[in-house]
């Protein structure tokens, strides 16, 4: 289906039910966006797919149980992510943040070398940038951008 057949509201309804097709479009939708999150909290590739799939499992679980409260299905799925990630760090007594600078840029699938060089430099400057925010600021641009 194409992405303007996505209605969000219907698919939770039927994912609420049992649907595991429905359940799927949601993962679908937001797999990267969660997995993004995850691993800027985490800095590690590994643990941001496992949690990630624990992010899916947990909700799949429990969607039976979701209830609109007038704010994006995502918030939910943001909020199992940030607990995860939460008892992640927990477990490793540990705080372990991967500088944004040194962050790996993925290259976009399709595109030319020239300009993953040329959005791998402009997003290496950014994030130097964002570098020097303080950390609350630096996880609301996560949370809104990445």
């Amino acid at each position: 289906m194409a992405e303007i057949d996505f209605n969000e509201d219907d698919i939770l309804t039927r994912a609420s039910t049992g649907d595991r097709d429905a359940f799927g479009r949601l993962y679908e939708q937001y797999v990267d966006r969660i997995f993004n999150y995850v691993y800027y909290r985490t800095g590690n590739i590994h643990d941001a797919e496992d949690l990630t799939a624990r992010v899916f499992q947990r909700a799949m679980n429990h969607i039976k149980n979701y209830t609109d409260r007038g704010v994006p299905f995502s918030a939910w799925l943001y909020r199992i992510a940030h607990n995860l990630v939460a008892n992640w760090h927990r477990d490793r007594s540990r705080r372990q943040e991967i500088p944004l600078d040194e962050l790996p840029i993925l290259p976009t699938k399709g595109d030319h070398p020239e300009r993953n060089l040329v959005r791998s430099q402009e997003q290496g400057a950014l994030l130097r940038l964002i570098r020097r925010l303080p950390p609350e600021r630096q996880t609301l641009l996560i949370l809104k951008f990445v």
